[in-house]
């Protein structure tokens, strides 16, 4: 089994969005994933905001959701401490919620990589000290 991949609503929209300045890399790099993509609400709602002006982009966000293309994985609930000290700790990056929902989801998935377009997630820590495996465009 492959080792999971958290997305992020940057490469989300991007794929959602023809107009996306990162969408043939996400139409490219989504492709040869293996698996569901796993996420959490907080992503799901920034991408519903962000997709609002796109075509069919909430439409086409929630196909993906029905086909089991892109999964809900994470209530935060049972880590709410966790994600508040997350955001406190990063307030001056500042992180989002959506960010800290996705360091902390890496935290319980070790294996897992964080789909991305958002540098933030470079200065980001799991556990405190370990970087986060990123699939990020070059820079």
């Amino acid at each position: 089994m492959a080792d999971p991949v958290l997305a992020d609503s940057g490469p989300l929209v991007a794929f959602l969005d023809r107009n996306d300045p990162f969408h043939a890399w996400a139409c490219v790099t989504m492709r040869k994933l293996e698996g569901p993509l796993l996420t959490c609400e907080a992503v799901l709602s920034e991408c519903a905001h962000l997709t609002e002006r796109v075509d069919v982009g909430n439409q086409q966000l929630m196909t993906l959701l029905r086909l089991g293309g892109l999964r809900i994985a994470y209530s935060m609930r049972p880590d709410l401490e966790a994600v508040a000290t997350l955001m406190a700790k990063y307030h001056d990056v500042p992180m989002s919620l959506a960010d800290a929902c996705l360091v902390r989801m890496s935290e319980l998935h070790d294996r897992a990589r964080i789909i991305t377009l958002d540098s933030d997630f470079r200065l980001y820590r799991r556990h405190s000290r370990h970087s986060i495996p990123l699939i990020i465009p070059a820079s």
